[in-house]
């Protein structure tokens, strides 16, 4: 469970730190923020940045806030958190939106540490920082390192690595459609960097 609980008030808005505002930038913050629930969820929020903090509010959609087993039977909770998740454990939504900053952050560093030039420091790269952080949180940071996309992006090859994501589609050695598609709107955002 979350360490420290976000403010959550009357009017459903989550407010969370500036984590993901000091690794990534604002841009790529509300990108993940927006898109990450849509993919993992499949529902809709609003999310709100500001120079200090984010903001949260769920919309629309499924929000998972007891613990269930996903397609490959492992516990899971919020947003894609397997991380500490037991079956059985309920959570507010407060809990679950500082889960999803923590997940991300903990993603966002170790793609910003095997592809430096993807800091948000270098001007023009907020798509594709958003594109390789959700590749990471689905398919895991050293699936992402050990891949060959932190060479291209390093050597300037951005087309090159988004069209790399669109190989993440497997699971088992097969084509998974909701892989497939999860790929494609992720490129689609990634290209728009290249």
């Amino acid at each position: 469970m979350a360490k420290a609980e976000p403010n959550a008030g009357r009017s459903g808005l989550i407010a969370l730190g500036a984590v993901l505002l000091g690794l990534v930038g604002p841009a790529t913050t509300g990108l993940l923020f927006t898109e990450t629930p849509k993919e993992e969820s499949g529902r809709k929020v609003e999310v709100q940045v500001q120079p200090q903090s984010v903001t949260i509010r769920h919309i629309s959609g499924p929000q998972h806030l007891r613990a269930y087993l996903d397609i490959v039977k492992v516990a899971t909770a919020c947003d894609g958190i397997t991380d500490g998740v037991k079956m059985g454990q309920i959570y507010t939504e407060a809990q679950c939106a500082a889960m999803l900053e923590a997940a991300l952050a903990v993603h966002a560093k170790g793609v910003l540490a095997c592809t430096p030039s993807l800091a948000p420091t270098v001007p023009g790269r907020d798509h594709l920082r958003y594109a390789m952080i959700s590749l990471a949180y689905n398919v895991g940071v050293s699936g992402y390192c050990r891949s060959s996309i932190p060479r291209k992006i390093a050597a300037g090859q951005i087309r090159a690595a988004c069209d790399t994501l669109l190989s993440f589609n497997k699971a088992g050695g097969r084509v998974v459609r909701g892989l497939d598609a999860r790929r494609r709107r992720e490129w689609a955002i990634c290209v728009k960097d290249a």
